[in-house]
Formats: structure tokens, C-alpha cells, sequence
């Protein structure tokens, strides 16, 4: 089943400097596409953020000039849309762009160099390049400890993405500490109801339920969803997120009612604030299908596959590659259905595409 794990914080970063008069407007103007850019990235709408970031780099390396830190933060902003929707080729350079900016402009240990590191290492773990995630980490918590102080929100998001880090590596008893420190800080700085809360809260029962700990993640998990209903609404992604995450947990301890209906709940939101063919529905379609597959219930599964291999198709086109793992799903349901032509379509199609 899948699994998600939420970055913790805004990574776009709002870089103010000292303005003459004849640059208000266009200061004005910058800031404000800044400011479209944050709202769209906390919802999950990345393609209508990148021509706007596109376009306020534009004003920023006209107006402010090449090396200028307004620059570094339009770089960052469009490197972190296209980070976002995977485009990591196009991103990267424009990561690696902005940090000579900023560490020419600000000196090596400013914290728009801490920012930037920060989301170059973002970068690197989501393609799994942890070798070269954990230093860019390690030396964002340090910038950022040293300028800013160790209670600092921005010090907890370093933590918690290093701890994103080493969760993945398995590397679980080096994550919880890191998890407990940025919760710590993040409860003192915002309180105990905010989604930095919540997030962080996510991350650290996903950590038990790795770890089999259910009786330490479920409470978690309810704590964060509850947080995320109050304060984001119940059809945000991340209150999806966790109603997906809070149904892994009931599967792993055998209380399948419970993890059906809230799978379903999940569906249910995201098709109503989503649409019904939106590729965001695919990671709860592939959790509830594996869950009845689990179940033997090839019946109930079959159409949740073929829903997302049509959403896939529209998406990516026919004869992408990314089409290969739900037909190799369909094509099992199809076995134990005793459909065996379909199944041999599904594997063949499936053998094509991963030719491609």
C-alpha cells in the first residue's frame, strides 16, 4: 500500500530588500505574484504556480538585477513548483543557480542559503540521492541553529525533513529524536492545534506504525487529523492524507471495517474537491484496490484498476511507461477472477509499455 509522507513547511521564501522609489512598483508588482505562488503552493496546484514563478523571475532579474537575493527567491519558488510535480531536471539547476546568489550576495551562512539548501536536499531525497541529501540537510540545521536560534520554526522544518530523510533509510531511531525536537518547537512557537503540528505528528506516527508501535501511532494519527479538519477543512490533501494514513494503520492491525470506511471517506472527499478524474485520487484508489485484493475481493478491486488506468491514460497518454504497474495489478485481479483473455491483454500491454 501507499504511503505519504507531508514536507512540513512553506518552502517558497518572501526575500525583502531595501527599495528606492522608482522600484516600488515593481517591488509591488513581484510581491504580489509571491504571494498568488504561496496560496497555490500550500493547496497542491503546482502547474498554475509555474508561470507565475516563471514570470515574477522574469521582473525580479529585470528590475533587481542578476545577483540580486530577490532573484535567489524567485529561483527557489519556480524550482520548488516544478520540484513538486517531479520535473527535478529543470528544477535542480535553477536550485544550484540560486544558491551561488545567495551565498555571493548574503555570505555562506545566511539563511536564504539555509532556505535554498534545504530545498536542493528536499529535492535529492524525493529521488532517493540520500548520500547527497543529508549533508545539504545537515548543514541547513546548522546555518539556521546559529543565526536564527534553536527554537526557531525554521530550524524544526530541517529537522523534520532530516528526519524524513533517515525514515526512509530506516534509519528509524535516528528520525525519532528529530521528529520529537521539531514538535517540540513547533508546539511552542504556533500551539498545539497547528498543521506544522499536525504534520510533524504524521511523520512521527508513521514512524511507529514502521516500527509496529500501533498503540503509539493511532492516537497520532487521529490527533493530526483532527487538527487538519479544524484548521485546513476535511477536503484538504493533507486531512486526505491522513485518513489514508490512519486507514494503512486499521489494515496493519486487522480492523478491516474501520480501514474500508475511512479509504472510502478519503475517495469521497477528493472526488468532491478534486474531480473525479484527477491523478490526486490514484494514490487512494491504489490503497483501497490493494486492500480488497488483500482481502481476495478481486470483484471490488477490478474497477477501482480500471478507474485509475483510465485516469493514467489521460493524464500521461496511452502508452506511458507510469501505465505498466496498474496493468500488472489488473492483470492479477484478472487471474484470480478467471478472466483470462483480459489478462493476458493487461500483461501484454503492460510488457510493451515497460519495453518503452
Amino acid at each position: 500500500m501507499t504511503r505519504r509522507f507531508w514536507n512540513s513547511g512553506l518552502a517558497l521564501l518572501l526575500w525583502c530588500g531595501v527599495l528606492t522609489a522608482h522600484l516600488h512598483a515593481q517591488q509591488s508588482q513581484w510581491d504580489g505574484l509571491n504571494q498568488q505562488l504561496a496560496e497555490l503552493y500550500s493547496n497542491g496546484r503546482f502547474e498554475e504556480g509555474v508561470p507565475l514563478a516563471a514570470e515574477a523571475l522574469q521582473i525580479a532579474e529585470a528590475t533587481f538585477g542578476p545577483g540580486n537575493p530577490n532573484v535567489a527567491t524567485s529561483l527557489n519558488n519556480l524550482a520548488e513548483m516544478y520540484r513538486s510535480l517531479g520535473r527535478y531536471e529543470e528544477a535542480k539547476p535553477l536550485y544550484q543557480r540560486a544558491l551561488r546568489i545567495a551565498e555571493a550576495a548574503l555570505g555562506p551562512e545566511s539563511t536564504l542559503v539555509a532556505a535554498t539548501l534545504s530545498n536542493l536536499a528536499e529535492m535529492y531525497r524525493m529521488q532517493g540521492e540520500y548520500g547527497q541529501a543529508e549533508p545539504l540537510y545537515r548543514r541547513a540545521i546548522a546555518i539556521r541553529e546559529k543565526s536564527l536560534g534553536p527554537e526557531h520554526p525554521d530550524l524544526a522544518q530541517s529537522l523534520n525533513n532530516l528526519a524524513l530523510l533517515y525514515a526512509a533509510q530506516s534509519k528509524l531511531q535516528e528520525a525519532e529524536p528529530l521528529y520529537q525536537r521539531a514538535l517540540e518547537i513547533y508546539r511552542k512557537a504556533f500551539g498545539e492545534d497547528s498543521p506544522l503540528v499536525a504534520a510533524t505528528t504524521t511523520n512521527l506516527a508513521e514512524l511507529y506504525r514502521l516500527q509496529q508501535k500501533y498503540s503509539l501511532a493511532e492516537p497520532l494519527y487521529k490527533k493530526a487529523l483532527e487538527i487538519g479538519e479544524s484548521k485546513l477543512g476535511e477536503g484538504h490533501p493533507v486531512v486526505i492524507m491522513n485518513l489514508n494514513n490512519l486507514a494503512l494503520l486499521y489494515t496493519a492491525e486487522n480492523k478491516p471495517e474501520e480501514a474500508e470506511q475511512l479509504f472510502k471517506r478519503a475517495l469521497a472527499l477528493q472526488e468532491k474537491t478534486q474531480g473525479a478524474d484527477s491523478p490526486a485520487l490514484t494514490t487512494t484508489l491504489a490503497n483501497l484496490a490493494t486492500f480488497y485484493q488483500d482481502q481476495a475481493r478481486y470483484q471490488e478491486a477490478e474497477p477501482l484498476l480500471r478507474r485509475m488506468l483510465q485516469i493514467a491514460e489521460k493524464a500521461y497518454g496511452k502508452n506511458d511507461p507510469r501505465l505498466v504497474g496498474t496493468l500488472q495489478n489488473l492483470e492479477q485481479v484478472y487471474q484470480k477472477l478467471g478472466r483470462k483473455k483480459e489478462a493476458e491483454q493487461a500483461r501484454d500491454r503492460a510488457r510493451k509499455l515497460a519495453r518503452r
